[in-house]
């Protein structure tokens, strides 16, 4: 328990004045973070058979370009820019005949996972360009239904949410975790933000702390099905990023979807 709060607050300590500062700094911060994440994606043996270093390369200068680029200011990725990195990554399976070698299931695991971390850390930047604000009301949205979530769900969950995926998480847990991620962002929103139309942002906040935990629940699957615990051993007592960050991404794409909605 030691070792975990000290990596959180260094971790802290770390971000907090990267996430201040923004511009260009910012910037450099979250393309090492998608990198790092799409890294943990590629160690996972089970999901896919061995990739050539020339198309990981290609990958990563791909997934900097989706991050990096001003595609337009809602966030969004033109399908041009999907159907070339489809033909980039497929093609080269016809010339690999040796079975386990760069398949085409491995294809379209890279094209997934390019477009999954893609966008959602695109539309980090983009929405810390646009509102810095509103980006710290969404962060806290995961943080206040995880944090609740545990402290309810310790000490009064019985009965378990999906106990095949993940045993740790109760029914008591993922309510009260919501209710309370849908409290805490909206009295950050209230008085940082608007004091306007509160009631749609308790809908919002509500929202996006079931997708969140959803999106907690899909990564613990993926663990699962790798038969791993953490994703790395990047920061002592958490795990990876994507252990961090996996409530947080599904947050932030889920409202990417939304805003178009909502105005």
């Amino acid at each position: 328990m030691g070792k975990r709060v000290l990596s959180g607050i260094v971790l802290m300590l770390l971000l907090v004045p990267l996430f201040l500062a923004g511009g260009r700094v910012f910037t450099i911060a979250v393309g090492i973070i998608s990198l790092l994440a799409f890294k943990e994606l590629m160690d996972l043996k089970e999901s896919h058979s061995k990739i050539p270093n020339g198309i990981l390369l290609v990958s990563i200068c791909a997934l900097l370009f989706l991050v990096f680029y001003d595609f337009d200011t809602n966030g969004g990725v033109p399908y041009i820019i999907i159907a070339i990195l489809s033909l980039i990554f497929l093609l080269p399976t016809l010339f690999q005949y040796k079975s386990g070698e760069y398949e085409t299931k491995d294809a379209f695991y890279l094209i997934g996972v390019l477009a999954f971390l893609g966008m959602a850390f695109h539309s980090v930047l983009v929405l810390r360009n646009d509102n810095f604000y509103f980006l710290i009301y969404l962060i806290l949205i995961p943080i206040a239904t995880d944090v609740f979530s545990f402290l309810i769900g310790k000490t009064f969950g019985k009965r378990k949410i999906a106990p095949v995926i993940s045993p740790n998480k109760t029914v008591a847990g993922s309510i009260w975790g919501s209710i309370f991620g849908t409290i805490v962002p909206t009295i950050c929103y209230y008085f940082l933000i608007s004091k306007e139309n509160i009631l749609m942002i308790m809908g919002l906040s509500f929202t996006l702390s079931v997708f969140g935990q959803l999106g907690d629940l899909l990564f613990s699957k993926i663990k699962r099905e790798n038969h791993i615990k953490d994703f790395s051993n990047l920061i002592p007592g958490h795990g990876g990023v994507l252990d961090r960050f996996d409530s947080f991404i599904f947050v932030i794409l889920t409202f990417m979807i939304l805003k178009g909605f909502i105005g």
